[in-house]
């Protein structure tokens, strides 16, 4: 009960706190750049939260992270810690492909656009293409995505099966997909939980894949090697 208590307190209160920062600096016409208030603020929000409920992030393969090489993170979904701890430790200007249903979340959800976060109407096909588009561009100004290639977090702690779209975009933006497994992630908060369990979760940055040279009608078999990366790497399928 405490720790739910934590939980549940540490996100309403920080995520008015740090959610303020970029609606404000929007505000004022505070402009986008490397390192400023809409970078600082979610990954000081992701920090602040994990601290809060005393969950450590250990990354592994850090030496592969390249802050100044725009890139498509395509990680597996396990629980909301996931987001906390790439937010935390991925570098540079990072942004995530989230569901549009997230921007109804007062506050939250006004930060999120403000900062060019990208949100996704999954059951309009047409309207999809055309946020990967945007994402494609974002991209092209240095930010690096995030994607969950499953769609939603997972209810057994087991790799999904993969929606090609998410691979469409680094197709489109031709740059270069590094998959990210989340480990531990599941067994310290599982999805429909309030009470995270104390500990240290782990982020496993795997060896980058390049694009150079794909089109769309390749995105299957990108959809397969980074899925194979991931197993490789420990996923559970």
């Amino acid at each position: 009960m405490i720790r739910a208590i934590r939980y549940t307190a540490s996100v309403v209160v920080l995520t008015l706190w740090y959610a303020s920062k970029p609606v404000l600096a929007a505000l004022i016409g505070v402009r986008h750049r490397p390192g400023g208030v809409y970078d600082r603020a979610g990954r000081d929000w992701g920090r602040a939260v994990l601290r809060w409920n005393r969950i450590a992030v250990e990354v592994e393969g850090r030496e592969r992270l390249d802050a100044a090489r725009p890139s498509v993170y395509i990680a597996n979904h396990a629980s909301f810690v996931d987001i906390l701890a790439m937010l935390a430790e991925l570098p540079g200007s990072v942004r995530f492909v989230y569901k549009k249903g997230m921007n109804r979340i007062p506050m939250l959800g006004l930060a999120m656009r403000r900062s060019r976060h990208i949100a996704i109407d999954r059951k309009n096909r047409a309207a999809a293409f055309a946020v990967y588009e945007e994402a494609a561009a974002a991209i092209g100004e240095g930010m690096s995505a995030v994607l969950f290639a499953e769609g939603t977090r997972c209810r057994d702690g087991r790799l999904q099966p993969f929606r090609k779209g998410a691979f469409l975009l680094a197709l489109a933006a031709r740059v270069p997909v590094v998959p990210v497994l989340c480990v531990n992630t599941f067994e310290t908060l599982p999805r429909g939980s309030l009470s995270p369990r104390p500990g240290t979760v782990s982020l496993r940055i795997g060896q980058a894949i390049p694009t150079d040279g794909m089109t769309a009608r390749d995105r299957e078999q990108l959809a397969q090697r980074t899925r194979a990366a991931l197993v490789e790497m420990g996923a559970r399928e």
